[in-house]
């Protein structure tokens, strides 16, 4: 058995996107388009992850090293009606290591990311993506020293 994806049902491909890929940090690799099931699956890796090679790649399935995110938007209906998603911590999180904890989270609020859960003891950090999933954030290696303001910084919702 090997880990192809985590696949996440979003609700605006563009606000997702930008979470994603412009504040997150991930690159789309590849896309998936289906007229017929009216959806749009993007692929998302992290920078530094190996890639596969596009032959390997069959309708959207990653049969290569490279773990993957699998954002899936559902086209809206006829009318223009989009599907809501609810329980977004339903499935549990996705989970990322970092180099540096501290730096990662403050970049992320530079960027007008909230820290649900701020690394107080140097090692994890939540945040959430604009349709509610949790995203964990862990430190490479050894727990950094605690550091304020981090070590004093409340939980902001639930993570």
């Amino acid at each position: 058995m090997k880990y192809l994806h985590t696949m996440v049902r979003i609700r605006d491909l563009d606000e997702s996107l930008d979470f994603y890929s412009n504040k997150l940090g991930l690159e789309e690799l590849y896309r998936y388009e289906s007229e017929a099931g009216r959806f749009t699956n993007i692929f998302l890796k992290a920078p530094g992850d190996d890639v596969q090679a596009p032959a390997e790649r069959k309708q959207g399935m990653n049969y290569g090293l490279t773990p993957l995110v699998e954002l899936t938007y559902n086209w809206p209906d006829e009318d223009g009606t989009a599907e809501e998603y609810t329980g977004g911590r339903n499935f549990g999180h996705l989970a990322y290591s970092v180099e540096n904890i501290y730096e990662t989270c403050q970049n992320l609020i530079d960027k007008g990311i909230t820290i649900n859960r701020p690394p107080r003891d140097g090692r994890m950090a939540f945040i959430k993506s604009p349709d509610g999933i949790s995203i964990e954030l862990l430190q490479q290696g050894k727990a950094l020293e605690k550091e304020e303001p981090w070590a004093s910084m409340e939980n902001i919702g639930s993570w």
